[in-house]
This record gives C-alpha cells, sequence and structure tokens, in this order.
C-alpha cells in the first residue's frame, strides 16, 4: 500500500530519521525488448563496463553491465528539467543567466544565453566569473560573490540564496578560483542509468549509397564555392571526399543488448543534513527550513526529469516497463514507505517548502541574475571560433 506523501512527509523524512529517498525504475528500449541501444563511448571508443553478481533460482551467477547514463550526465538532465519548468511558470527558483544577445554580433555562430543551471560548474563556473552585472561590475567581485566566498557546509546560506541547486547537485569552487578549488559540496542528487545482462554487438560497417551515383574515378578540387570536376587523370579529391558518392561507414560502437536498463535515483538526506543556514547575522539557524527546500528540489528535478522521458542520445531512447515510484529510507528493519507523485505535485511541494524557509528567515533571489560576458570572454569565444573555422579549412583544403 502506497504511503500519501506531501510537503508534511517530506518535512518529516528531512528532520526525523529519514535516510533518504529512493528510485529504482526498470526501462527497456521504445523499440521493445531486445532491441539494440548505444551507451556513451569514452577514450578508444570503449563502453564503461562493469560485472556484477545477481542472484537467480537461489544461485548467484556474474553478468556483464554497461554504463548508460553517469551521475553527471543525469544531473544535468534534472537541471535542465528545472529549467524548463521555471520558464514555463511551473516552479520558481534563484536563476543566473549570461546574455549574448549584444556579442553575438561579434561572432561567427551564435552563442546562446547560459544559465546557472547549465554551465558546468554550477555557481563556480567560469563563464559566470568571467561575466559582468549591469554597472560593469565582475560577477567575481560584485556583492553576491563577497557573500558565497567564505561558504561552507557550516554556513551555506549565501549559496542557497543565489543558487541552491548546487547545494543538490554539488559544487566545487570558490568566486575566484571556479570549477576545483574553493569549498566542496557533495552531490545529495545521484543517479545513474545502467544496462543489465549485456552482450555487445560486433562493429557495425557499410556504406552510404549515393542516389547520383558519382565514381571514385573523378577526381574534384574543392573551391570557395563548391568543387570544379578536374580533367581526366589529373589527381585531385575523391567524390567521397566532398559528401558524393558512395562513403564506407565502419565503426566500432555497434551498441548492446540488455536483459533491460535500471535506473537508480537518490536524494541523500544525509547529505543535505550536513548543511547549516544561519540567519539574522549568525543569530538564528533555518537548518530544517533549508533542508527541507533542498530536499523538495532534488525530488521535484527527478520526477520532472522522468515525465520529460529518457531519450539520452541517437538510439538510446529507454521507456520505463512500469510507473516509477519512490521509497522513503526511514527505520533499519523496516520494509521503506513507497509512494508516486507527480511533476506538478512536487511543484506544490516545493512552493510550501518555499514559503516555510522564508517565514523562518531563509530568502532567496525572488528575480534572475541577469549578467553579460566581459569583453575578453566575448575575445575568447571570438578567436576561438576564428581558429576552428581556420582548422576546417585547412584540413579540408
Amino acid at each position: 500500500m502506497q504511503m500519501k506523501f506531501g510537503y508534511e512527509t517530506l518535512r518529516g523524512a528531512v528532520t526525523g530519521t529519514g535516510a533518504a529517498f529512493r528510485s529504482v525504475t526498470r526501462l527497456q528500449p521504445v523499440g521493445g525488448v531486445g532491441d539494440r541501444v548505444f551507451p556513451a563511448t569514452y577514450s578508444g571508443g570503449v563502453y564503461a563496463t562493469e560485472k556484477r553478481r545477481v542472484e537467480e533460482n537461489g544461485a548467484a551467477r556474474e553478468i556483464n553491465c554497461i554504463l548508460l547514463n553517469s551521475c553527471s550526465s543525469e544531473a544535468n538532465h534534472a537541471e535542465v528539467a528545472l529549467l524548463e519548468a521555471i520558464r514555463r511558470g511551473q516552479i520558481q527558483l534563484p536563476l543566473i543567466e549570461v546574455d549574448f544577445s549584444e556579442a553575438n554580433s561579434e561572432f561567427l555562430k551564435p552563442v546562446q544565453n547560459l544559465t546557472s543551471l547549465e554551465v558546468p560548474h554550477r555557481l563556480a563556473d567560469a563563464i559566470l566569473r568571467d561575466s559582468v552585472l549591469a554597472d560593469g561590475t565582475r560577477f567575481s567581485k560584485s556583492e553576491h560573490a563577497k557573500k558565497w566566498a567564505g561558504a561552507n557546509l557550516w554556513n551555506a546560506t549565501a549559496i542557497y540564496e543565489l543558487c541552491p541547486t548546487a547545494l543538490v547537485f554539488g559544487m566545487w569552487g570558490s568566486p575566484d578560483k571556479p570549477g576545483g578549488l574553493g569549498a566542496k559540496f557533495e552531490r545529495a542528487y545521484v543517479s545513474e542509468i545502467v544496462a543489465v545482462d549485456t552482450e555487445e554487438v560486433p562493429k557495425k560497417m557499410g556504406f552510404r549509397i549515393d542516389p547520383l551515383g558519382a565514381s571514385k574515378s573523378v577526381m574534384l578540387r574543392k573551391t570557395e564555392d563548391g568543387f570544379e570536376v578536374l580533367d581526366e587523370k589529373a589527381k585531385g579529391l575523391k567524390p567521397s571526399q566532398l559528401n558524393h558518392g558512395n562513403i564506407p561507414v565502419e565503426s566500432l560502437n555497434g551498441g548492446v543488448r540488455c536483459k533491460y536498463a535500471e535506473q537508480t535515483t537518490v536524494i541523500s538526506l544525509g547529505a543535505l543534513r550536513k548543511l547549516r543556514f544561519p540567519v539574522a547575522d549568525g543569530r538564528k539557524y533555518a537548518d530544517d527550513a533549508g533542508r527541507t527546500v533542498l530536499a523538495a528540489i532534488g525530488l521535484c528535478a527527478a520526477v520532472l526529469a522522468s515525465e520529460r522521458g529518457t531519450s539520452l542520445r541517437s538510439r538510446c531512447h529507454l521507456f520505463p516497463e512500469e510507473a516509477r515510484t519512490w521509497q522513503l529510507l526511514d527505520k533499519p528493519g523496516v520494509p521503506p514507505g513507497e509512494f508516486a507523485v507527480t511533476g506538478d505535485e512536487t511543484a506544490v511541494i516545493l512552493s510550501e517548502a518555499v514559503s516555510a524557509a522564508k517565514a523562518a528567515g531563509l530568502g532567496w533571489m525572488d528575480n534572475s541574475l541577469e549578467l553579460k560576458p566581459a569583453k575578453e570572454l566575448v575575445r575568447l569565444i571570438r578567436e576561438s571560433q576564428i581558429a576552428t573555422a581556420t582548422k576546417e579549412t585547412t584540413e579540408d583544403a
């Protein structure tokens, strides 16, 4: 029997003895059981493989497993789900956004605006550091940055005010030393997807057939506006080198077949309990209220991400075998409480948690903080695009 879940249940788990919220979901390829899926590849075109032991009919056996989506990639998916919910007005969270609209006139190709939910190192990212406020002040030198420069586990209030998602998904850095130096905040949100009992498919080979039948015996020379055909016996490029003709396809990445894929998502209440939130100049603490909000953000992110679907990459689209459920791990020896919740319901829970935190004196930035790239960052992007374009032109020639 499923338990009724709402704000009070969430708060009770955070302030009581709850260890974590956990969801374990089995998925299958959208093409059906046994269809191929394509995991992420790493250096050398290899998959991230591991061995696992499972119990079947009272006996243990070792099976092959392959990582389909890593912890960091799962966090990115969850952050995108939060960003979409913010933009459609479903939830409200602090957001820092770098606006590239003016700078795009100087680039070879435009750059989209980036938010604190999209940059790699969250609040401590160099893109934010090297951007400026409306008055020209570097973000890293602003009053906002000064407040969180000394943040740590014992005083995470300034980060909560600016970018609470950094406390949920993890961050390591400071305003002046982003991406690896400064205060460390561990992930409270941990998720991954693994293909279970796998069999790798041999490498794929074949041809992309040219409907025009361009012959490899006809030599070409690339020109500024396309190409020209060279005289017979002249040396030049084969049509396939300019994407004409039959092009051979060979890849070591032939995909895998698996018994099923398994997504495990955990929101650690133990990790959140390490965070403290002093308010009123340190005379009071709003620890329980802040931790409850962060737990609500994690649950909201996970549910919204699952509702967006699990399309990881080309030919790696998965679908749950049954409706996703959650467990509350609380008292040892007692079966965990189970519940199901929708994205809309988690949005309501989050709103209630935020209101309770504000009543306890722990508020956050209500409006988005807009930045623009500093001139040095604009030049870095422009020169990098030019260098890339020059390299591609030289290689083509």
